[in-house]
Parts: C-alpha cells; sequence; structure tokens
C-alpha cells in the first residue's frame, strides 16, 4: 500500500488568489442578479420586484458558494493536518 506524500501547504499567495477569486466572483454573481432583475422588470412590467427577486438570488447564490467553498477547504486542511501528524 503506498504511503501518502505530504505535500507541501499552500503559500499566502495561493491563498490571496483563492480568496480574491471568491469575492469577484461574489461581486459578479449579485450583478448577474440585480442585471437580470432589471431586464426583467422592464420586460414585465413590474417595478422593483423582479430586481428584489434577482438580488435576494444572487446574494443566496453567492453565500451557498462561499459555504461550500469555506467546508471544502476545512476538510482539505483537516486531511493535510492527519497527513502531517
Amino acid at each position: 500500500m503506498p504511503v501518502p506524500v505530504p505535500q507541501k501547504k499552500s503559500s499566502p499567495i495561493h491563498q490571496y488568489a483563492v480568496y480574491s477569486n471568491l469575492a469577484i466572483e461574489m461581486g459578479v454573481i449579485i450583478a448577474l442578479g440585480v442585471f437580470g432583475g432589471v431586464k426583467l422588470d422592464k420586460l414585465l412590467n413590474v417595478s422593483p420586484l423582479c430586481t428584489i427577486l434577482g438580488s435576494l438570488a444572487g446574494i443566496a447564490l453567492a453565500l451557498y458558494l462561499i459555504i461550500r467553498s469555506s467546508l471544502k477547504s476545512s476538510k482539505k486542511s483537516k486531511n493535510e493536518q492527519k497527513v502531517t501528524d
């Protein structure tokens, strides 16, 4: 059975890139929700309803992605910690 090789810990630059990517994704998702809501408001002629719903849906999706990413990274760090122990 192969012995697991400990991986290098990620550098601060790599961590910065991961978290800045999360921030950009969050902003883009929320902006797309608002943009889609505004377009639907103009199309359906229901002034703020779709904009509010689109922005709330964008926020919910962005929070879901952040929670999923943080859970994945915490599992990864726990696995790395088990390998080094």
